[in-house]
Protein backbone atom coordinates (compact mmCIF):
# COMPACT_ATOMS: atom_id res chain seq x y z
CA UNK A 1 0.00 0.00 0.00
CA UNK A 2 1.50 2.91 -1.10
CA UNK A 3 1.55 6.12 1.41
CA UNK A 4 1.57 9.80 0.22
CA UNK A 5 3.56 12.05 2.06
CA UNK A 6 2.04 12.83 5.07
CA UNK A 7 2.98 16.47 4.91
CA UNK A 8 0.27 16.22 2.11
CA UNK A 9 -2.05 14.27 3.77
CA UNK A 10 -1.91 16.06 7.31
CA UNK A 11 -1.50 19.48 5.57
CA UNK A 12 -3.97 16.95 4.71
CA UNK A 13 -4.53 -0.66 15.30
CA UNK A 14 -5.20 -2.70 20.03
CA UNK A 15 -4.56 -4.79 22.25
CA UNK A 16 -5.57 -8.53 21.46
CA UNK A 17 -8.21 -10.10 22.96
CA UNK A 18 -9.11 -13.60 22.48
CA UNK A 19 -9.85 -12.93 18.44
CA UNK A 20 -6.78 -13.59 17.20
CA UNK A 21 -4.45 -14.89 19.34
CA UNK A 22 -2.32 -17.34 19.81
CA UNK A 23 -3.53 -21.42 19.79
CA UNK A 24 -4.02 -21.31 23.64
CA UNK A 25 -6.76 -18.59 23.16
CA UNK A 26 -9.34 -19.36 21.54
CA UNK A 27 -12.14 -18.17 20.67
CA UNK A 28 -16.32 -17.82 19.67
CA UNK A 29 -17.02 -17.82 15.96
CA UNK A 30 -19.07 -15.50 16.20
CA UNK A 31 -17.56 -12.14 17.72
CA UNK A 32 -16.78 -10.06 14.95
CA UNK A 33 -20.37 -9.08 14.74
CA UNK A 34 -21.89 -5.40 13.79
CA UNK A 35 -22.75 -4.70 17.05
CA UNK A 36 -19.11 -4.48 18.16
CA UNK A 37 -16.36 -2.45 16.83
CA UNK A 38 -14.09 -3.71 14.92
CA UNK A 39 -10.23 -4.00 16.11
CA UNK A 40 -8.28 -0.81 14.68
CA UNK A 41 -4.71 -1.08 13.86
CA UNK A 42 -2.02 1.53 13.13
CA UNK A 43 -1.01 1.82 9.78
CA UNK A 44 2.73 2.37 10.07
CA UNK A 45 2.03 3.92 13.41
CA UNK A 46 0.58 6.89 13.23
CA UNK A 47 1.32 8.71 9.53
CA UNK A 48 -1.08 11.48 10.41
CA UNK A 49 1.20 12.76 13.27
CA UNK A 50 4.87 12.08 12.41
CA UNK A 51 6.40 10.42 9.53
CA UNK A 52 5.44 6.53 8.86
CA UNK A 53 7.39 3.69 10.57
CA UNK A 54 9.72 5.58 12.34
CA UNK A 55 10.08 5.63 16.34
CA UNK A 56 8.04 8.85 16.34
CA UNK A 57 5.40 7.43 14.73
CA UNK A 58 4.70 4.68 16.67
CA UNK A 59 4.86 6.89 20.17
CA UNK A 60 2.62 9.02 18.89
CA UNK A 61 0.20 6.07 18.42
CA UNK A 62 0.99 5.36 21.85
CA UNK A 63 0.14 8.92 23.18
CA UNK A 64 -3.64 8.73 21.04
CA UNK A 65 -3.87 5.23 22.95
CA UNK A 66 -3.16 3.20 20.04
CA UNK A 67 -1.89 -0.39 21.56
CA UNK A 68 -1.61 -2.24 18.00
CA UNK A 69 0.56 -0.56 15.25
CA UNK A 70 1.94 -1.84 11.64
CA UNK A 71 5.29 -1.89 10.49
CA UNK A 72 7.35 -3.29 7.00
CA UNK A 73 10.75 -5.16 7.65
CA UNK A 74 13.24 -5.10 5.42
CA UNK A 75 17.24 -6.17 5.00
CA UNK A 76 20.05 -3.95 4.37
CA UNK A 77 23.22 -5.33 2.16
CA UNK A 78 24.68 -6.84 5.11
CA UNK A 79 21.84 -8.58 6.79
CA UNK A 80 20.40 -6.17 9.17
CA UNK A 81 16.62 -5.18 9.81
CA UNK A 82 15.55 -2.47 9.09
CA UNK A 83 11.45 -1.13 9.39
CA UNK A 84 10.30 0.55 6.33
CA UNK A 85 7.56 0.16 3.72
CA UNK A 86 9.19 1.05 0.63
CA UNK A 87 11.87 -0.76 -0.95
CA UNK A 88 13.66 2.00 -2.07
CA UNK A 89 14.87 4.85 0.27
CA UNK A 90 14.34 7.72 -1.65
CA UNK A 91 10.58 8.54 -0.74
CA UNK A 92 10.85 8.79 2.90
CA UNK A 93 14.41 10.10 3.69
CA UNK A 94 17.05 12.29 2.36
CA UNK A 95 18.94 9.39 0.47
CA UNK A 96 19.12 11.08 -2.93
CA UNK A 97 20.80 14.45 -1.39
CA UNK A 98 23.24 12.01 0.79
CA UNK A 99 24.17 9.60 -2.11
CA UNK A 100 23.30 11.28 -5.52
CA UNK A 101 25.34 8.70 -7.61
CA UNK A 102 23.67 5.38 -6.03
CA UNK A 103 19.86 5.25 -7.73
CA UNK A 104 17.60 3.29 -7.53
CA UNK A 105 18.44 3.37 -4.22
CA UNK A 106 17.29 0.28 -3.28
CA UNK A 107 17.04 -1.07 0.80
CA UNK A 108 19.03 -3.99 -0.15
CA UNK A 109 21.83 -1.74 -1.36
CA UNK A 110 22.60 -0.09 1.53
CA UNK A 111 24.64 -1.04 5.00
CA UNK A 112 22.74 -0.32 8.25
CA UNK A 113 25.86 2.44 8.84
CA UNK A 114 24.56 3.91 5.44
CA UNK A 115 21.09 3.98 6.20
CA UNK A 116 21.79 5.14 9.71
CA UNK A 117 23.24 8.09 8.65
CA UNK A 118 20.29 9.14 6.70
CA UNK A 119 17.27 11.68 7.94
CA UNK A 120 13.61 10.00 7.79
CA UNK A 121 11.63 13.12 8.99
CA UNK A 122 12.40 15.79 7.26
CA UNK A 123 10.46 15.50 4.11
CA UNK A 124 7.11 15.01 6.43
CA UNK A 125 7.77 18.55 8.77
CA UNK A 126 10.78 20.29 10.00
CA UNK A 127 10.29 19.28 13.68
CA UNK A 128 10.87 15.68 12.62
CA UNK A 129 14.29 15.88 11.31
CA UNK A 130 16.98 13.88 12.69
CA UNK A 131 14.30 10.45 12.67
CA UNK A 132 16.47 7.77 11.60
CA UNK A 133 15.31 4.69 9.86
CA UNK A 134 14.56 2.25 13.45
CA UNK A 135 16.20 -1.47 12.80
CA UNK A 136 13.95 -3.86 13.91
CA UNK A 137 15.36 -4.36 17.61
CA UNK A 138 15.13 -0.46 18.20
CA UNK A 139 11.53 -0.50 17.19
CA UNK A 140 10.40 -3.60 18.84
CA UNK A 141 11.88 -2.37 22.06
CA UNK A 142 10.23 0.73 21.70
CA UNK A 143 6.50 -0.94 20.86
CA UNK A 144 7.51 -2.91 24.21
CA UNK A 145 8.41 0.13 26.22
CA UNK A 146 4.84 2.08 24.98
CA UNK A 147 3.07 -1.52 25.97
CA UNK A 148 1.70 -1.66 22.43
CA UNK A 149 1.48 -4.71 20.30
CA UNK A 150 2.53 -5.81 16.58
CA UNK A 151 1.40 -6.48 13.39
CA UNK A 152 4.59 -6.84 11.72
CA UNK A 153 4.73 -7.33 7.69
CA UNK A 154 7.60 -8.88 6.29
CA UNK A 155 7.40 -7.14 2.91
CA UNK A 156 8.75 -8.35 -0.19
CA UNK A 157 10.65 -11.00 0.81
CA UNK A 158 11.38 -12.33 -2.25
CA UNK A 159 14.17 -9.48 -2.38
CA UNK A 160 15.42 -11.00 0.71
CA UNK A 161 15.92 -14.81 0.39
CA UNK A 162 16.28 -16.40 4.19
CA UNK A 163 15.13 -13.58 6.20
CA UNK A 164 12.31 -15.19 7.43
CA UNK A 165 14.93 -16.93 10.18
CA UNK A 166 16.50 -13.80 10.56
CA UNK A 167 13.31 -12.13 11.69
CA UNK A 168 12.56 -14.87 14.07
CA UNK A 169 16.36 -14.82 15.93
CA UNK A 170 15.77 -11.50 15.99
CA UNK A 171 12.13 -11.50 17.45
CA UNK A 172 13.65 -14.36 19.93
CA UNK A 173 16.41 -12.15 20.77
CA UNK A 174 14.61 -9.52 21.70
CA UNK A 175 11.46 -11.50 23.63
CA UNK A 176 9.51 -11.31 21.35
CA UNK A 177 8.75 -15.18 21.18
CA UNK A 178 7.81 -15.98 24.60
CA UNK A 179 4.34 -17.66 25.30
CA UNK A 180 2.82 -14.03 26.11
CA UNK A 181 3.87 -12.43 23.40
CA UNK A 182 3.31 -15.01 20.92
CA UNK A 183 -0.49 -15.61 22.03
CA UNK A 184 -1.12 -12.02 22.29
CA UNK A 185 0.72 -9.05 21.15
CA UNK A 186 2.45 -10.48 17.57
CA UNK A 187 1.03 -10.73 14.10
CA UNK A 188 3.11 -11.31 11.22
CA UNK A 189 1.52 -11.11 7.99
CA UNK A 190 2.95 -11.05 4.35
CA UNK A 191 1.76 -10.80 0.61
CA UNK A 192 4.25 -13.59 0.03
CA UNK A 193 2.66 -17.27 0.94
CA UNK A 194 5.19 -19.01 0.39
CA UNK A 195 7.06 -16.56 3.19
CA UNK A 196 4.42 -16.98 5.59
CA UNK A 197 4.50 -21.18 5.12
CA UNK A 198 8.05 -21.03 5.36
CA UNK A 199 7.44 -18.60 8.82
CA UNK A 200 4.15 -21.39 9.71
CA UNK A 201 7.45 -24.01 9.54
CA UNK A 202 9.72 -22.47 11.79
CA UNK A 203 7.19 -21.37 14.14
CA UNK A 204 3.77 -23.06 13.96
CA UNK A 205 2.71 -21.02 17.28
CA UNK A 206 2.85 -17.99 15.56
CA UNK A 207 -0.35 -16.61 14.18
CA UNK A 208 0.17 -15.43 10.37
CA UNK A 209 -2.15 -13.36 8.35
CA UNK A 210 -2.10 -13.76 4.54
CA UNK A 211 -1.80 -9.96 2.36
CA UNK A 212 -4.35 -10.16 -0.39
CA UNK A 213 -8.01 -11.84 -1.11
CA UNK A 214 -7.62 -15.20 -2.79
CA UNK A 215 -10.48 -16.62 -4.44
CA UNK A 216 -13.37 -18.18 -2.23
CA UNK A 217 -12.60 -21.60 -3.62
CA UNK A 218 -8.77 -20.94 -3.06
CA UNK A 219 -8.94 -20.01 0.79
CA UNK A 220 -9.13 -23.83 2.40
CA UNK A 221 -5.56 -23.91 1.05
CA UNK A 222 -4.22 -20.60 3.05
CA UNK A 223 -5.91 -21.64 6.45
CA UNK A 224 -3.36 -24.28 6.12
CA UNK A 225 -1.19 -21.91 7.46
CA UNK A 226 -2.82 -18.76 8.17
CA UNK A 227 -5.40 -17.31 10.54
CA UNK A 228 -6.39 -14.09 8.94
CA UNK A 229 -7.22 -12.93 5.45
CA UNK A 230 -6.19 -9.59 5.04
CA UNK A 231 -7.14 -7.55 1.96
CA UNK A 232 -7.86 -4.36 0.29
CA UNK A 233 -11.14 -2.97 1.95
CA UNK A 234 -12.36 -2.80 -1.77
CA UNK A 235 -12.18 -6.04 -2.07
CA UNK A 236 -14.67 -6.66 1.24
CA UNK A 237 -18.48 -8.26 0.33
CA UNK A 238 -20.35 -9.51 2.86
CA UNK A 239 -20.18 -12.88 0.70
CA UNK A 240 -16.47 -12.99 0.61
CA UNK A 241 -16.21 -12.29 4.47
CA UNK A 242 -18.67 -15.13 5.13
CA UNK A 243 -16.46 -17.41 3.46
CA UNK A 244 -13.57 -16.04 5.21
CA UNK A 245 -15.13 -16.54 8.98
CA UNK A 246 -16.43 -20.24 7.73
CA UNK A 247 -13.06 -21.81 7.54
CA UNK A 248 -11.15 -22.49 10.33
CA UNK A 249 -6.81 -21.69 10.51
CA UNK A 250 -4.35 -23.66 11.69
CA UNK A 251 -4.39 -23.35 15.16
CA UNK A 252 -8.47 -24.34 15.14
CA UNK A 253 -9.62 -20.93 14.98
CA UNK A 254 -12.11 -19.08 12.84
CA UNK A 255 -10.40 -17.04 9.97
CA UNK A 256 -10.14 -13.28 10.70
CA UNK A 257 -10.58 -10.56 7.93
CA UNK A 258 -9.00 -7.07 8.60
CA UNK A 259 -9.09 -4.24 5.83
CA UNK A 260 -6.68 -1.70 4.63
CA UNK A 261 -6.30 1.08 4.18
CA UNK A 262 -9.22 2.54 5.45
CA UNK A 263 -9.08 6.49 6.26
CA UNK A 264 -12.25 7.03 5.66
CA UNK A 265 -15.43 7.56 8.32
CA UNK A 266 -18.14 6.14 6.29
CA UNK A 267 -16.30 3.39 4.82
CA UNK A 268 -14.92 1.93 8.38
CA UNK A 269 -18.42 1.86 9.34
CA UNK A 270 -19.68 0.37 6.46
CA UNK A 271 -17.26 -2.80 6.94
CA UNK A 272 -17.52 -2.83 10.23
CA UNK A 273 -21.42 -2.98 9.86
CA UNK A 274 -20.31 -6.13 7.68
CA UNK A 275 -18.53 -7.86 10.56
CA UNK A 276 -14.86 -7.28 9.64
CA UNK A 277 -12.79 -8.34 12.43
CA UNK A 278 -10.05 -5.39 12.15
CA UNK A 279 -9.44 -2.24 10.28
CA UNK A 280 -6.13 -0.86 9.04
CA UNK A 281 -6.15 2.76 8.82
CA UNK A 282 -3.47 5.76 8.87
CA UNK A 283 -6.10 7.87 11.03
CA UNK A 284 -6.33 5.78 14.01
CA UNK A 285 -7.59 7.95 16.50
CA UNK A 286 -10.22 9.01 13.82
CA UNK A 287 -11.44 5.86 12.79
CA UNK A 288 -11.15 4.21 16.40
CA UNK A 289 -13.87 7.09 17.75
CA UNK A 290 -15.83 6.99 14.81
CA UNK A 291 -16.40 3.50 15.10
CA UNK A 292 -16.93 3.36 18.81
CA UNK A 293 -19.46 5.94 18.65
CA UNK A 294 -21.30 3.55 15.63
CA UNK A 295 -21.30 0.58 18.11
CA UNK A 296 -22.67 2.67 21.06
CA UNK A 297 -25.86 3.39 19.02
CA UNK A 298 -26.36 -0.29 17.53
CA UNK A 299 -28.28 -3.03 19.56
CA UNK A 300 -26.68 -4.92 22.46
CA UNK A 301 -23.97 -1.83 22.79
CA UNK A 302 -20.62 -1.37 22.16
CA UNK A 303 -17.32 -3.32 22.27
CA UNK A 304 -14.06 -0.77 22.55
CA UNK A 305 -12.05 -1.40 19.42
CA UNK A 306 -9.27 -1.49 21.52
CA UNK A 307 -10.54 -5.03 23.06
CA UNK A 308 -10.14 -7.10 20.18
CA UNK A 309 -7.05 -8.53 17.75
CA UNK A 310 -4.97 -6.94 13.84
CA UNK A 311 -4.08 -7.29 10.28
CA UNK A 312 -3.03 -4.85 8.02
CA UNK A 313 -0.62 -3.94 4.89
Amino acid sequence: MQLRPAVAVASALLGVSALLTGPAHAHSTAAATPSHAPLVIGHRGSPVSAPENTLASVDAAARLGITWVENDVQRTKDGALVVLHDTTLSRTTDVEQRYPNRSPWRVADFTLAEIERLDAGSWYGRRFAGQRVPTLGRYLDRVERNRQNLLMEVKAPELYPGIERRITSELRRRGWLDRPHVARRLVLQSFNAASLRTLHRLRPDLTLGFLGAPKTGELRSYAAYADQINPNHKSVTPSYLRAVHALRGPHGRALRLSAWTVDDVGTARSLARMGVDGIITNKPAEIRRALNDGARRLPGGAADSRARVPSAA
